[in-house]
């Protein structure tokens, strides 16, 4: 009797998941509004999440609550922001009267701009239009969380997690992995959501280094953004663009009076720039090709000549 009732008791679950996702009311396409109804992958996003009875749980984009309510299982507060008002009434209607809904704060409103509390995990299944915004939102948070779990469009979770020379090999991939580790979880087809996205999903798991390197974010993003104008081409290329070499001599003119000394009369920038590609070694190397540490680098070479990118 007791299989019976088990059965009974996961088939009445599912039942109302799928409920909870019929289309109550129509989905805002324009909010990336895609309900996961797979209460087997909500179930292994919550599992692998790794969550400890004292954690507290950032969730973006909670929906219907299909994984709020497994998170609640593990997890001792949620804190929920969600976009939409009716999807944070459907989810407030979801624990209304039980034990839970003492442990679920829920916050109305734009994730991005909204300045967070401390948490120790994020998940979320992720509106594809914040996939870039979120993440390094999350890596900026201070203190930094210990883990995200976050469902993305398959191709930019493969591209968190590409290496040098892979195709999909970006500045995305240099930027993210300076930050934190990041490790694939599982796929996740589109018939598991309603309604399905036109693409396939990945679950990939971030885990901020700490401390954080300490390099300059927007020095370091600002350089990548050089080399991955044509990832490709050569770096020597790259930097020879009219915008970036006006850009750098901009930027050296703005060190060097700040730092008292004396722009020569006959200064090219160009030259400066060839003499940094040429005794590193790197001028003939595409950022396509390029790892963290020669990237880092270049980075330090042009800054001990004055030349920054922020």
């Amino acid at each position: 009797m007791g299989k019976i009732r088990e059965k009974k008791n996961a088939a009445a679950s599912q039942s109302s998941e799928r409920q909870g996702t019929h289309q109550i009311f129509k989905m805002n396409h324009d909010l990336g509004q895609h309900i996961l109804k797979n209460p087997l992958v909500a179930q292994g996003i919550v599992d692998k999440s790794d969550l400890k009875p004292s954690d507290t749980v950032l969730e973006v984009g909670p929906g219907t609550g299909n994984l709020t309510v497994r998170i609640l299982e593990k997890a001792r507060k949620v804190i929920a922001v969600e976009m939409d008002p009716r999807m944070a009434a459907e989810l407030t209607k979801r624990v209304q009267g039980k034990p839970e809904q003492k442990r679920l704060e829920i916050m109305l409103g734009d994730v991005i701009k909204t300045t967070l509390p401390s948490f120790d995990v994020c998940i979320s299944n992720t509106p594809y239009q914040i996939s870039s915004p979120l993440v390094f939102k999350l890596l900026q948070q201070r203190p930094p969380p210990r883990a995200a779990i976050l469902m993305f469009q398959r191709e930019f979770a493969l591209r968190l997690i590409a290496r040098p020379g892979d195709a999909l090999y970006c500045r995305l991939s240099v930027n993210v992995q300076m930050w934190a580790r990041v490790t694939h979880i599982m796929k996740v087809g589109r018939n598991n959501f309603r309604p399905p996205p036109q693409v396939e999903s990945s679950v990939v798991r971030i885990e901020p280094k700490i401390p954080p390197p300490p390099i300059d974010y927007d020095e370091w993003d600002g350089l990548l953004r050089v080399c991955f104008v044509r990832k490709n081409k050569t770096l020597s290329a790259s930097f020879k663009q009219s915008s970036v070499l006006e850009m750098m001599e901009k930027n050296y003119k703005t060190w060097c009076a700040q730092n008292e000394r004396m722009v020569e009369d006959n200064f090219e920038i160009k030259a400066l720039v060839e003499k940094v590609l040429t005794e590193t070694g790197l001028g003939e190397k595409r950022a396509g090709k390029c790892g963290e540490d020669e990237f880092l680098k270049l980075l330090y070479e042009f800054n001990q000549v004055g030349v920054h990118f922020a």
